[in-house]
């Protein structure tokens, strides 16, 4: 009887045992095991975006950055972003599949052109360090700090998007510091590589980058942003937003570029207001004038372009049906004839789920 008493006792302080192990590697919320509780998670964010649209020609016409299918149901991309912070050390990393991250520059030989067959795009991948509170150094290949709008469509209001946005820098490659005077202004600057949107540098790392930011007032943001260098060219930018009420938000995207070489560039302005009609559904219109400059051959072209969205949210769902009107000062779309005309017109429905 003893004998049998001790062995019961053996087997529950065998079994108390195992489950204390057991408990104590599930509650480090890591995937494997031997990680440090005290190690911050790996977070993972994303999202995933699908659209239809028919242009009223009855083929693609406006020639701005994605959506660009007709009378179809396409896909955007799979969008992954990882990042994680250990102390003062941090990291981002963000791959895209599908067209509306497919975008990248590929030397040719000439000079820089779009890849279209690449079925995926690094859109981040960057190491940081805060030196202090008010001092952070970034290198890496990094969103651009240029503009209003952005790859992801989590990231816009409207799906469809600029002139301004299909005409300046994607990303940019290189190294920046951002020193905080405080939680009101702060300012980064900044060496980058040669030409916009590419991970190497074509010759060498020769564009200089700098933003000032300002929070003149609550619930507003100013950016003032430059680039230039002896190949990218010279960009001077400002993109503000302002919440002024809690329904309605006004932003301003405005911008000027010169080419380093051979004329040209162009310049515009985007107007972006916002209003909250409920907790689930938001309206917007994005109010654009873009205007390419002229060269020794070639006159200068306008366009304007007016924007129509809503914002419905269904959970991590958001769906965004759009009317698009775009007006230029010459014949550069065309109509269903395949005729010269100047005006096209468009419309799209998106789901852009959230993660």
């Amino acid at each position: 009887m003893k004998r049998l008493l001790l062995l019961l006792s053996l087997f529950v302080i065998t079994v108390a045992s195992a489950n204390a192990t057991t408990t104590a590697v599930a509650d480090t919320g890591k995937i494997g095991t031997g990680a440090d509780p005290k190690d911050p998670p790996l977070i993972l964010s994303g999202s995933v975006d699908t659209y239809y649209k028919y242009d009223f020609s009855g083929h693609a016409n406006i020639p701005t950055s994605f959506a660009s299918d007709q009378n179809s149901v396409s896909i955007g991309m799979v969008d992954l972003g990882l990042k994680k912070k250990v102390g003062k050390a941090s990291f981002v990393g963000e791959l895209s599949f599908g067209p509306r991250g497919q975008y990248q520059s590929i030397p040719n030989g000439d000079g820089f052109t779009a890849n279209a067959n690449n079925s995926f795009h690094i859109q981040n991948l960057y190491v940081s360090y805060d030196v202090t509170d008010k001092l952070n150094f970034t290198a890496g290949y990094m969103a651009t700090f240029i503009g209003y709008e952005v790859i992801s469509p989590t990231g816009n209001f409207n799906y469809s998007t600029s002139y301004l946005f299909t005409n300046g820098p994607f990303q940019n490659a290189g190294f920046k510091a951002t020193y905080a005077f405080s939680d009101k202004v702060s300012l980064m600057a900044g060496i980058f590589n040669d030409n916009w949107n590419v991970y190497t540098s074509q010759h060498d790392v020769s564009t200089f980058g700098a933003q000032l930011f300002l929070a003149p007032a609550k619930g507003w943001t100013a950016y003032l942003n430059v680039a230039s260098g002896p190949t990218s060219g010279t960009i001077f930018d400002l993109t503000t937003a302002y919440q002024i009420t809690d329904a309605f938000k006004l932003g301003l995207n405005g911008a000027d570029f010169t080419p380093a070489h051979g004329g040209g560039g162009y310049q515009g302005v985007a107007l972006y207001p916002q209003l909250a009609v409920s907790k689930i559904v938001t309206l917007g219109l994005r109010g654009e004038y873009f205007e390419s400059k002229a060269t020794k051959t070639i006159p200068s072209a306008n366009v304007t372009g007016i924007t129509a969205t809503a914002n419905i949210k269904a959970g991590a769902i958001t769906l965004i049906p759009e009317v698009r009107f775009d007006n230029a000062k010459n014949q550069i779309f065309t109509d269903s004839n395949n005729a010269p005309t100047k005006s096209a017109n468009q419309f799209l429905i998106a789901a852009v789920y959230a993660f």
